[in-house]
């Protein structure tokens, strides 16, 4: 059986009423991805690449780049242009984007999790941290109120957040207590896939390395495969075992992670590395 878990073809996606010179007039080579003809918007154009069991791939970018457009398409939070993306779920082969809303919202909550940049996206301020993960837990085969609550408390605390304050409102939270409750909500159904979308910005460089050893500590316990989009080269180079640079839309360089940031070949990958020296 192969160890792949996620395979991503061709996935792009405009934003409007795309035109035949979009794709020609627009990318890393034109310094933009606005088509000058209609305006339209190239946010990702034919990225693809594989994922495999337990491996953490990293995304990486400015502003615009499309690296968390590429996300966002993956967890359903917006459909492609163009493109494929196979979920390799045990023996089963899903296809995502065929799947009927019904069957992609069951993929998203049971096999999928997500850490947004801005935790107002994935939490619900309007009950407790323990509720929010009891949300997701009742998606998983617990039904039972003791059991749930238990767990709940078990996630918050493998998150390093106080059983104490499972019954507070999240909103009492630090941004870095936000993005605990995040990790411990997104892991509530040991999903096999994990999307991390900015995690770290806007945090304190401390609370950062906290939540970076976090996650690191649960990819090696529970193997959990994971995309990690950031455009932060010191969480790729802690982080991911691989890396794709994108710009303007498009990857433009792509390997492991030592060897992009050692030797990288394209000139844009080459300032960024220059950058952070």
């Amino acid at each position: 059986m192969s160890n792949k878990i996620l395979s991503v073809r061709g996935l792009s996606r405009i934003h409007g009423e795309p035109c035949p010179l979009c794709i020609v007039s627009t990318g890393p080579e034109h310094d933009t991805n606005i088509c000058p003809h209609c305006g339209s918007v190239v946010a990702a154009h034919d990225v693809s690449f594989d994922l495999y069991r337990g491996e953490i791939l990293g995304i990486i970018g400015e502003s615009g780049s499309g690296k968390s457009s590429t996300v966002k398409m993956l967890y359903f939070d917006d459909m492609p242009t163009a493109g494929s993306a196979t979920f390799h779920d045990g023996d089963t082969q899903h296809d995502m984007f065929t799947l009927n809303a019904a069957q992609q919202r069951s993929m998203r909550n049971k096999r999928f999790g997500m850490v947004y940049q801005n935790p107002h996206l994935g939490l619900n301020f309007q009950i407790s941290a323990g509720g929010n993960i009891a949300e997701r837990l009742l998606m998983s085969d617990l039904k039972h109120y003791g059991e749930i609550r238990t767990r709940a408390g078990d996630l918050l605390a493998r998150t390093e957040v106080s059983r104490a304050r499972m019954d507070q409102n999240p909103r009492t939270f630090s941004g870095g207590m936000q993005q605990r409750v995040q990790i411990a909500k997104a892991l509530a159904t040991r999903p096999p896939l994990l999307f991390l979308d900015e995690v770290t910005t806007g945090l304190d460089l401390s609370v950062q390395a906290a939540i970076l050893d976090l996650i690191l500590e649960i990819q090696h316990e529970l193997g959990t495969a994971m995309i990690v989009v950031t455009h932060d080269l010191g969480v790729i180079r802690l982080l991911a075992g691989r890396t794709l640079v994108m710009k303007h839309g498009r990857v433009i360089e792509s390997g492991l992670t030592d060897q992009i940031l050692e030797d990288p070949q394209h000139a844009y990958t080459q300032r960024l590395v220059a950058s952070a020296l």
